[in-house]
């Protein structure tokens, strides 16, 4: 009973500090400012782990199919910083999240849309490349390295390599 009240009071926290009514998404928070933060694809963590309403979830899909989603996945964000976790890169993370996220709350054709979108990208990097990497650049055009970051982009990336073998295993070789 202890743990399912904590449960029930972070949901509440996270509905009442993160859920942008007026845009129907979910952002994170700067507590120094006291305001939400810009949109990302950090908004569909809710959807991933169940804390979302039904509306909610609705909401979200058509904000983040507007503004999020392309040809290769998700975007990480949309805005174009320089910075690897912003636009135009598209993480296997976030896009395995969306996935499961959407699909939990029945919306498979989003869920399945992402899943499809994401493999074709990285069949098509790997294809030229004979790899996989970290992140790719997804904001039109043909897939290629992402870019940004601190250190150089990493080949063969774990969360990559996981996300896609579970995806080719669920929907097959793209």
């Amino acid at each position: 009973a202890l743990f399912r009240q904590k449960a029930s009071d972070r949901r509440a926290a996270v509905n009442h500090y993160l859920w942008d009514d007026e845009n129907g998404c979910y952002r994170d928070y700067d507590w120094r400012r006291e305001e939400m933060a810009l949109f990302s694809a950090a908004s569909i963590v809710p959807l991933y782990v169940g804390m979302a309403n039904h509306e909610q979830a609705d909401r979200l899909a058509n904000v983040v199919r507007s503004r999020l989603l392309t040809p290769g996945g998700i975007m990480a964000t949309e805005y174009e910083t320089g910075e690897q976790w912003d636009k135009p890169n598209g993480w296997a993370p976030l896009q395995w999240m969306a996935i499961q996220g959407f699909k939990r709350y029945g919306d498979d054709m989003l869920g399945d849309e992402i899943a499809h979108n994401w493999l074709k990208t990285v069949n098509h990097f790997y294809q030229e490349h004979h790899k996989l990497i970290e992140k790719y650049h997804i904001s039109g055009g043909t897939p290629r390295e992402g870019g940004g970051g601190e250190y150089p982009l990493q080949d063969g990336f774990g969360w990559t390599n996981g996300v896609v073998r579970r995806l080719i295993g669920l929907y097959g070789e793209p």
